[in-house]
């Protein structure tokens, strides 16, 4: 067992870290086991893992209370950092949308087109199609824009607009084409969601990699609890904040607009209740998809467990909304963190960006890094100028 670090001369944490989803968790690992500081990691939530905490249901399933949470990266820094405190399950997500009464493939490739006009192009056929449909857009701006200019308007319409509509309470024509532009258009029949080189899912749940990452005499939990509650009792040396930007400073500058959802679970007596782990419905229902959690986890049982999702405006915050004006609000919430050399923003939430769970690890081991040269700049300045007083 490693031993605890002594404590900073005023007897409390060298590091305070606000929230314990993956940037507070990677953060807190790499002070504690690699720099050897003490650290006290506060979550309001009664769980480690942020969004993506997993827990076994009363059925006995594996599920993703908030969400399916999908593990991929093209990062093999990013893999093999967490591959120390997981073992893996090779997965590859195919996701399925239900238009006009079929199930097809999402991002749309040959067989969705096949299926849906009732067509057997080939791969090369399939590229004049796509030619021969897309309307041209002299400056892509909008969500809009990034798919009748590749696709053309009907596939826009069946298989984007109306899902973009539920999910952002905004039509793609007022969003940024940053939304749209993360779904790629495949001329081929590959119906993987993603295509990263590395594709997995934490073997025993995301919660048990979260614990492992935690396990460490320097780190200290403390769950239920607002940052602010003890902010002011605890002493500590550094902040890592990683919760909303816009709460730490109280709105000063009015609210960040972000998108929430409900999750309704329900678990079926049946082995399967869905080809794949997510069906996409973009024109039907209140809710934008149906993910089942056995095929994202491999887990056997006879029975099954799904979620449904419902966009809302309101509730926890879950996807900062990319529009122009929110970017420009955000920019003045950023020159307030740089007034706060004694705290660092790290996450999404703290840094308004829509960021893959990879994003955010590869985002706290290079924070982790900065804090790390910071130290070694200031000690060595504190050399140099205690070196100058003494000649």
């Amino acid at each position: 067992m490693t031993e605890a670090a002594p404590l900073p001369r005023n007897g409390g944490f060298d590091y305070l870290i606000v929230g314990a989803g993956f940037a507070g968790a990677v953060l807190a690992e790499r002070l504690a086991r690699d720099a050897g500081k003490r650290v006290l990691i506060v979550d309001r939530r009664p769980h480690i893992g942020g969004n993506a905490y997993d827990r076994y249901d009363d059925a006995g399933i594996l599920i993703h209370p908030y969400g399916p949470h999908i593990f991929h990266t093209n990062s093999k820094d990013v893999f093999e950092y967490l591959s120390r405190f997981t073992a893996w399950r090779p997965y590859e997500h195919r996701v399925l949308a239900s238009v006009d009464g079929q199930q097809l493939p999402i991002p749309i490739n040959l067989d969705t087109v096949n299926g849906l006009y009732g067509l057997n192009l080939t791969a090369f056929e399939v590229e004049s199609f796509f030619a021969s449909v897309a309307e041209p857009v002299e400056q892509v701006r909008t969500s809009e824009d990034v798919v009748v200019s590749k696709v053309g308007r009907d596939l826009y319409q069946k298989f984007f607009r109306g899902y973009t509509r539920k999910q952002w309470g905004l039509d793609p024509s007022e969003l940024d084409a940053s939304v749209t532009a993360r779904v790629p258009t495949r001329t081929n029949r590959d119906n993987r969601y993603f295509t990263d080189t590395y594709q997995a899912m934490p073997l025993h749940g995301y919660t048990r990699m979260f614990e492992a990452m935690l396990d460490h005499p320097n780190i200290k939990v403390m769950l239920n609890t607002d940052y602010r509650e003890i902010v002011d009792l605890v002493p500590w040396g550094h902040m890592i904040y990683t919760g909303p930007v816009d709460a730490f400073f109280d709105h000063c500058h009015g609210k960040l607009p972000y998108r929430s959802l409900d999750f309704v679970h329900e678990t079926h007596p049946v082995e399967q209740f869905q080809a794949v782990g997510t069906v996409n419905y973009p024109n039907d229902y209140g809710y934008t998809r149906i993910s089942e959690f056995k095929h994202i986890t491999g887990q056997r049982h006879p029975h099954t467990s799904v979620v449904y999702e419902y966009p809302r405006a309101e509730g926890d915050p879950y996807y900062p909304v990319p529009r122009p004006e929110n970017a420009e609000l955000y920019k003045k919430y950023e020159a307030l963190t740089r007034t706060r050399t004694d705290v660092t923003f790290v996450g999404r939430l703290a840094t308004y960006r829509y960021y893959n769970m990879d994003q955010v690890v590869a985002q706290a081991l290079a924070t982790y890094r900065r804090l790390q040269g910071d130290k070694a700049e200031a000690t060595e300045r504190q050399a140099v100028g205690t070196a100058g007083g003494s000649a």
